[in-house]
């Protein structure tokens, strides 16, 4: 009688704990749902574009054919971003894409992406990619083309030219719209700003480095 009572108890809790979050995007209900960019209210997605309006353009992206301007940024690298607010095929599929071009020397800055893991392959150069755990380990290698790496969900990670031409990177997403946050521009150039008070402390430095490096990113 014993052994029943508790395996009924065991079966409840079993059953009234709430099932582990899924680690993508919620799986589609319908076999596509083009997103109305325009919608005035978006739920975890975007509302659907009517089928009867629905082409075969609306199936086909060429902005990653394209590379972008790395002698404009700081960084020398360009995103070009293949998620669903330049692809709207992509809404409700959890997937998207994106396009890494870095000038030699140049990096694609500490960032992570707060809705997917990342999958990428080196397509051109030579790069070293890291990628930081949550307790503070670098795993870090340097790729070549045809190479790939994983950068596991939520982890800052970076890329950066080692070598002396251009290097060109795809990545994918399990979201359409993985998000990116970058941790230098995120600190120092947010508007508000954050409090120095904030930086110092955090950083261990005088408030005049603080301001030195926030005006780069005004």
């Amino acid at each position: 009688m014993v052994s029943t009572l508790i395996l009924l108890f065991s079966t409840l809790i079993f059953l009234s704990t709430p099932p582990p979050s899924l680690a993508a995007d919620p799986d589609p209900l319908q076999d596509f749902c083009i997103a109305d960019l325009q919608a005035p209210t978006t739920v975890n997605g975007f509302p659907c574009k009517p089928s009867p309006n629905v082409t075969s353009n609306d199936f086909f992206f060429n902005g990653l054919a394209r590379g972008g301007d790395t002698g404009s940024s700081p960084f020398g690298s360009s995103v070009v971003l293949g998620n669903v607010l330049a692809f709207p095929a992509l809404n409700t599929l959890g997937i998207s894409m994106n396009r890494v071009d870095i000038a030699p020397g140049g990096i694609n800055p500490p960032h992570s992406h707060p809705r997917a893991t990342e999958a990428g392959v080196v397509v051109q150069g030579r790069l070293l990619v890291g990628l930081i755990s949550t307790s503070n380990v670098l795993y870090a290698k340097n790729l070549t083309a045809g190479e790939m790496f994983v950068i596991p969900r939520g982890l800052v990670h970076f890329q950066m030219n080692v070598g002396e031409e251009k290097a060109l990177i795809y990545t994918a997403f399990n979201s359409h719209l993985p998000g990116a946050v970058v941790v230098s521009p995120t600190l120092f150039g947010a508007r508000p700003s954050v409090p120095n008070d904030v930086l110092t402390k955090t950083f261990q430095v005088d408030q005049s480095v603080v301001d030195q490096i926030k005006s780069k990113f005004d």
